[in-house]
Formats: structure tokens, C-alpha cells, sequence
């Protein structure tokens, strides 16, 4: 209970603050490039469930079509204001609205898409039962994922064989050792690398 009243106060507060912001990266989008203000994706939460994330949209329309990944900071689908807010994790802002819903969580597994939780274990699946959240153990250790499936020979195989072992193993690592201090520890860290960055 206490860490679902933390993550809807302060996703109500997060977004009454920064409702100005978000105005202003709205209409920025639009002045970059055609297509909606948000990019909304399925992926999978609590309980194995899938729900819909909602991100600002980054990458021009029809992007998906070439791809699921994402492959370095110059993937040319990114539009210009995209790699601003990507470098800078403000594409994630909308998902305080995944949060207020109960979609999400300030901190958790990321969540995934179908496509690569079809890959998953029966022992990997025990991850879903908390909600995703925008950050977490493997989030921090992976943040420079568009770069290392970049660098990779086979950035699809790369990612199903290598990233996702590992960071279910930093998933799980997290399961164990949750508890409100601790989600409150990790979001300390992942304001300082963003900002530090």
C-alpha cells in the first residue's frame, strides 16, 4: 500500500508540475515531424497482462515497420527533437499517466513487448508479479542499450540471447530484495545518471 499512495501522489504531482513542459514537448513534436504527440505500444505488466505504454513519440511514423529495436543514438527513424528526449529520458514522462493508472510503477522491470517475453522461462515469468516501473536494477545497468545493439553483429539475436538472460537476472535480483526503500534508493540514482549524464 505504501509504495502504490507513493506512486500516485507523486505521479499527480509530477504531472500538474510539469503540464507546462509537457505542453511545450507536445507542440515541439509536432513542428518536428507528422504523426501523433504519443507513441503507444503494448507491452507486458502485472499478473502476464498486457496494458498499453504511453511515451512521447520519438521516431517518425511507420518506424516499427523497419524494426522493434532500436539500434544507437543516430538510428535514422529518430526524429531530430527525439534524440533530445531520448537522451535525456523525457520521452518517459507520459508514463506517469501508465502509473496513476496502475499500469506501472516509479521503479520495477521494465516492461517488455509480447514479441520478447514469448522467450521467457516459466522461472522468468515470476517477474510479473509486481508492476513494471520506468526504472530498476536492470534499467540502470542497461541504459546504454541502443549502443551496445549497435555495436552487435546480430542486434536481434544479441538482445534475445544475451540482454534480456541478463537482465531477467537483475529482475529477479530485484524481486527478492524489494521493499520501499529501496525502490526509493534506485530512483535517487536513476535522477542522478540522468542528470549527470
Amino acid at each position: 500500500m505504501l509504495k502504490r499512495s507513493f506512486d500516485v501522489i507523486f505521479s499527480i504531482i509530477g504531472l500538474t508540475l510539469l503540464s507546462p513542459i509537457l505542453l511545450l514537448i507536445a507542440v515541439l513534436i509536432k513542428l518536428d515531424s507528422k504523426g501523433p504527440v504519443f507513441f503507444v505500444q503494448g507491452r507486458v505488466g502485472k499478473d502476464n497482462i498486457d496494458f498499453n505504454i504511453f511515451k512521447f513519440r520519438t521516431m517518425r511514423v511507420q518506424s516499427q515497420k523497419k524494426g522493434l529495436l532500436t539500434l544507437g543514438n543516430n538510428d535514422s527513424r529518430v526524429t531530430k527533437i527525439g534524440y533530445f528526449l531520448r537522451r535525456y529520458k523525457i520521452d518517459e514522462f507520459p508514463q506517469l499517466i501508465n502509473i496513476l493508472k496502475g499500469d506501472m510503477s516509479f521503479v520495477g522491470p521494465r516492461p517488455e513487448l509480447r514479441h520478447y517475453v514469448n522467450f521467457y522461462s516459466n522461472d522468468d515469468m515470476k517477474i510479473f508479479v509486481v508492476r513494471p516501473g520506468i526504472t530498476g536494477l536492470a534499467s540502470l545497468k542497461y541504459r546504454n542499450e541502443v549502443e551496445l545493439l549497435k555495436a552487435a553483429e546480430d542486434p536481434e539475436d544479441f538482445f534475445i540471447n544475451t540482454i534480456i538472460p541478463d537482465k531477467l537476472k537483475f529482475n529477479k535480483e530485484y524481486i527478492k530484495k524489494r521493499n520501499f526503500f529501496f525502490d526509493l534508493k534506485l530512483i535517487c540514482i536513476t535522477v542522478v545518471k540522468v542528470i549527470t549524464k
